[in-house]
């Protein structure tokens, strides 16, 4: 769900098409992706993504079109093949310059495994609402939910 967005009780929007959730987070399933500025290869491309596994946001459906939102906050239309459903995220500090810290367990106290600058991609294994098991090459751990671009606020994922 949006932050600041409400909803009642039950009643999560869905996608016209897929019947899934919107918005919501999934993955570029290649490393070549063109976003147009529509929804059909008439829309002239926008630009291409080149980094297979980045997460974007789905923002709207069109027949097989998806309305993706990326993690600056750029948006456009991709074909809904070239997504997936697998869960990534980009670490985002407080502070641009911020190291954010990777951590053995879900847990403040628990021993720093490393620190992450901004940018940097990696997989989601699962997140209890508040930290994120998070992994990538060279590295793996917990990190606080807040501090990813991939997951929603309290999202729990599995």
């Amino acid at each position: 769900m949006l932050a600041g967005t409400a909803y009642c009780a039950g009643e999560i929007p869905t996608g016209s098409v897929s019947g899934l959730p919107v918005p919501r987070f999934v993955s570029l399933k290649s490393d070549r992706v063109n976003v147009r500025s529509g929804p059909n290869k008439d829309q002239e491309v926008r630009w291409v993504y080149t980094r297979a596994t980045m997460p974007v946001e789905i923002t709207a459906e069109f027949e097989n079109w998806r309305r993706i939102r990326d993690w600056e906050g750029a948006e456009g239309w991709v074909y809904h093949s070239l997504l997936s459903g697998k869960r990534s995220a980009v670490v985002v500090p407080s502070l641009k310059d911020d190291l954010v810290p990777l951590h053995v367990s879900a847990d403040l106290e628990s021993a720093v495994v490393a620190r992450l600058q901004s940018g940097v991609l990696g997989q989601l294994k699962s997140c209890n609402g508040m930290w994120c098991e998070f992994s990538g090459k060279n590295f793996g751990g917990w990190i606080r939910q807040e501090r990813l671009w991939g997951a929603y606020p309290n999202e729990k994922v599995e």
